[in-house]
């Protein structure tokens, strides 16, 4: 999810480093010992894990950069980048084992700007979404693979077509007054993520590309092709991610000498866009006694697309500089709003206390009519007896 650009010196120090992995395209077995190797070199700041297997068997691994691997540390935030969903479209795939390799080589070297990064947020990196349909393109190789050659995975699935269609569910939604927060984004929020990306590539955001003009080098994607099932409206609307898919190159399988050409332009992008992810508020939302309180649902006055807390009661919220109004609400306790200022440099603590609220029980109903309790006739019929047994 997203950041804002370094001082120039980070950039600088940034642009002195050269990644060791040879410009290549890796096969599997290739692509793993890749990420092993990262891993070796850089043990205490990585970790490797698989979300499971593709359709042929393959491990689905993802590469970990953090000060604390396999931890979520509460107040630090989570990146992810994944790579050749479509098994053709191979140059993401190249450019995330550069980038794995780049940033363990620059956290040895003691670059600040990588170290930094590494330390205040957690990396995913995974570099194949689709190995099965890779190896299928690879065989055939750059020279004669065709326009949809390996773009499915092994069962004939475009992963990008087979999340839960969310879409129709929030129009709906929409439409009997229920939590619908599935909205077109406001202008200036692609001046927040993509034109980060595009303006930090090397040509990127100068608009034309692959015989079509888009303006920054950014588009809106509905507004180029619709598409229903994707996984980046999945994200956005069942998750706490927000996501932007990045067209890297015209060519879907580039040959091997255009690799360090297209690494080098995308190199800085790359980490100035993970940067992104620290622009915003976060904080805490914890009960009277300091308990983390997960599910509390964050709302900023004027965007209608909360966010919710984690286990632990932290969360994020992207945000442009600027000042807002935010809530923070969960079933069983009173709703808090404060205003605050988001700066363009590191993110605001915004932390919440919420206060238990109280059931009150409804009044007790008055007895009504000649109907009496034993006590009420003792206080109302003794008396009574008592002054006329003493009348003369």
């Amino acid at each position: 999810m997203a950041r804002w650009l370094r001082p120039l010196v980070g950039a600088l120090i940034l642009l002195e480093g050269a990644a060791a992995l040879s410009f290549l395209h890796h096969r599997y077995e290739e692509m793993v010992q890749a990420l092993f190797h990262v891993q070796s070199q850089c043990p205490y700041v990585t970790r490797i894990y698989s979300i499971g297997r593709s359709v042929e068997g393959r491990h689905l691994y993802v590469l970990e950069f953090s000060d604390y691997p396999g931890i979520h540390e509460p107040l630090e935030p989570e990146f992810k980048y994944v790579g050749n969903m479509h098994g053709n479209e191979v140059l993401g795939r190249e450019l995330l084992l550069q980038l794995s390799e780049f940033l363990c080589e620059e956290y040895r070297r003691g670059n600040e700007r990588i170290t930094r990064l590494i330390h205040d947020t957690r990396i995913h990196i995974m570099p194949s979404m689709n190995p099965d349909g890779y190896e299928v393109a690879a065989k055939q190789g750059p020279d004669s693979n065709g326009y949809l050659t390996g773009r499915n995975n092994a069962n004939g699935v475009d992963l990008n077509r087979n999340f839960p269609d969310l879409n129709t569910f929030m129009y709906y939604s929409g439409e009997i007054s229920g939590p619908n927060h599935h909205i077109p984004l406001p202008d200036n929020w692609k001046s927040q993520l993509a034109k980060t990306y595009s303006y930090a590539h090397g040509w990127m955001h100068r608009g034309w590309n692959c015989g079509d003009y888009f303006a920054d080098g950014i588009t809106n994607g509905a507004s180029w092709y619709s598409l229903s099932k994707g996984m980046q409206d999945f994200n956005y609307l069942y998750t706490n991610c927000f996501e932007i898919t990045l067209e890297l190159s015209c060519n879907k399988f580039p040959p091997e000498e255009d690799l360090e050409r297209q690494w080098m332009a995308n190199r800085e992008a790359l980490v100035a866009f993970m940067e992104e992810v620290h622009q915003g508020i976060k904080g805490m939302v914890s009960d009277e006694n300091n308990n983390g309180v997960a599910g509390a649902v964050i709302s900023v006055q004027g965007i209608s697309h909360d966010i919710t807390s984690g286990d632990k009661g932290d969360y994020f919220r992207l945000l442009l500089p600027g000042t807002y109004t935010v809530t923070a609400s969960a079933e069983g306790y009173q709703p808090q709003t404060v205003t605050t200022t988001v700066g363009p440099a590191a993110p605001s603590l915004v932390h919440f206390q919420l206060k238990q609220d109280v059931v009150r029980k409804p009044p007790e109903r008055k007895a009504s009519g000649t109907r009496m309790n034993n006590k009420a006739l003792q206080k109302k019929v003794v008396p009574r007896a008592t002054r006329r047994g003493t009348q003369k």
